[in-house]
């Protein structure tokens, strides 16, 4: 039998993606264990979501700390942990080089647009104002620019005239929760590895984009 890969999720908040990668890896097909939910916030919400379903938590507080230094702690943590591959769930800090270089190849992010488009804050309000007509999901390695790494896979919602910035941030979290374990599966089993600034999938991959 092929040995997991161990996952680190680092969050931030009430941790919604997070429920959604444990119950993928509930799978026994399911390429990737989570073993590690690290937390900037002693209050997340994710937390206790991960300790419920037996996970191990640790918060390692950025206040008082250089970017530099907070993500050496958190490298450390995650080597400590055993983990090979780290997802960004709501984690609402930005990494220093530090952190990136790490985890390159190894680090995935979520983000509530099609990338390249609408990178940043608020993107759905953005897609809103702009008059798009589809908006969407994406998973991406992590880089030194911020939602610029190469993609993974995308998951893609109706964009409706009626709606507003909540409703539309309804529905692309509802699509975030069934892109993002997708995305780990591919990157977990190598179906999709990370080739110069591409990703490669082999032959026999599933599809990396939903509707």
């Amino acid at each position: 039998m092929t040995t997991k890969k161990r996952v680190g999720v680092l969050i931030s908040g009430r941790g919604s993606n997070l429920v959604s990668l444990i119950e993928a890896a509930r799978a026994p097909d399911f390429p990737a264990e989570i073993v590690l939910v690290l937390s900037n916030k002693a209050d997340a919400g994710g937390l206790q979501r991960a300790g419920d379903a037996g996970i191990a938590t640790h918060v390692i507080s950025h206040k008082g700390l250089s970017r530099e230094a907070f993500d050496e702690a958190m490298v450390a943590a995650l080597r400590e942990a055993g983990v090979d591959i780290v997802c960004n769930a709501g984690f609402m800090r930005l990494h220093s080089a530090v952190f990136v270089r790490a985890w390159h190849g190894r680090q995935l992010n979520i983000h509530p647009s099609l990338l390249p488009s609408f990178r940043g804050l608020h993107p759905q309000q953005r897609a809103i104002d702009a008059g798009a007509r589809i908006a969407g999901a994406t998973v991406h390695f992590v880089s030194e620019e911020m939602d610029a790494g190469p993609i993974i896979a995308q998951g893609a919602v109706p964009l409706l005239p009626t709606d507003d910035e909540d409703a539309l941030s309804a529905r692309i979290l509802a699509m975030e929760h069934r892109v993002y374990p997708l995305a780990l599966r591919l990157v977990a089993s190598g179906a999709a590895r990370l080739e110069g600034e591409r990703v490669v999938f082999a032959d026999d991959a599933p599809p990396p984009f939903l509707f």
